[in-house]
């Protein structure tokens, strides 16, 4: 099974590595393509994959990457619609990019799949939500499906919720690094040196984030399980609702939907 790329920035780095690392396939069965200089270098010196024009990658892949920022989506895919072979699986990882709207642009009945992954794929911690068209086969999704599994987590959900995968999953690292960069920044405000502030508040969310998925125990109930009565905790969380913590977090991935339903 021939596996190809458009574009190979970050995330589709981290694909491949997934891919790699995981046997999925060895090197010989990939491909990517990329404008960047910087990228070319990367695909034959770093990932080790065969380095190829658009062209090349649309007509030989069984599964094709679009790994282009979102901008760029008409323009590649006009370039490539008829190189595309008909039992192809297209796979895109663009926001706001619909199953109805490819299919416009591609001008025919393709296989195409639609996901949203994030940047802790680049740890094999990502998650990724998929959606799929009526012409993908159950055997096509599951091949899709144990890639996205090689770097992270991955499930399918209908259509109009990707935009929701956008806001909670896809961005949400973002918020999380903000918010530890401001738990550091307190920590700083206190006297602790910033490289061991970043390594405790770092720790902190990824042990937290475990015991929520191992546990299986609702937040709500993890975090009263912290505050004690009258404690130092429940002091740290009355400070935060005053502050509107919880708002603000549900307002910025309300924007986040917006911004994706628009794209």
């Amino acid at each position: 099974m021939k596996t190809a790329f458009i574009g190979c920035g970050n995330m589709a780095s981290a694909i491949i590595g997934g891919i790699l690392s995981s046997g999925i396939s060895v090197p010989g069965d990939l491909m990517a393509s990329d404008s960047s200089p910087a990228a070319q270098e990367r695909i034959r010196n770093r990932l080790k994959i065969a380095c190829v024009t658009n062209m090349e990658a649309a007509s030989g892949a069984d599964i094709l990457f679009l790994s282009v920022k979102p901008q760029y989506y008409e323009e590649v895919i006009e370039e490539i619609r008829d190189a595309v072979r008909q039992e192809t699986v297209i796979v895109t990882i663009a926001p706001g990019k619909t199953l109805s709207w490819l299919r416009e642009q591609f001008g025919r009945d393709l296989k195409i799949v639609r996901t949203m992954p994030n940047t802790p794929a680049m740890v094999k911690e990502g998650m990724t939500g998929v959606c799929r068209n009526e012409l993908v086969t159950d055997d096509d999704l599951a091949q899709v499906m144990a890639i996205l599994e090689s770097f992270g987590k991955a499930e399918v959900v209908p259509e109009n919720l990707l935009d929701v995968v956008t806001s909670v999953s896809g961005s949400s690292p973002a918020y999380v690094f903000m918010l530890i960069e401001a738990m550091a920044d307190g920590a700083v405000a206190d006297g602790m040196p910033r490289a061991q502030a970043y390594k405790f508040a770092a720790q902190a969310v990824l042990g937290s984030a475990k015991m929520v998925l191992e546990t299986g125990s609702h937040p709500g109930v993890l975090k009263d399980m912290v505050c004690s009565p009258g404690g130092t905790t429940m002091e740290a969380v009355r400070v935060l609702e005053e502050k509107g913590f919880r708002s603000a977090v549900i307002e910025a991935e309300k924007a986040c939907v917006k911004k994706s339903r628009g794209m």
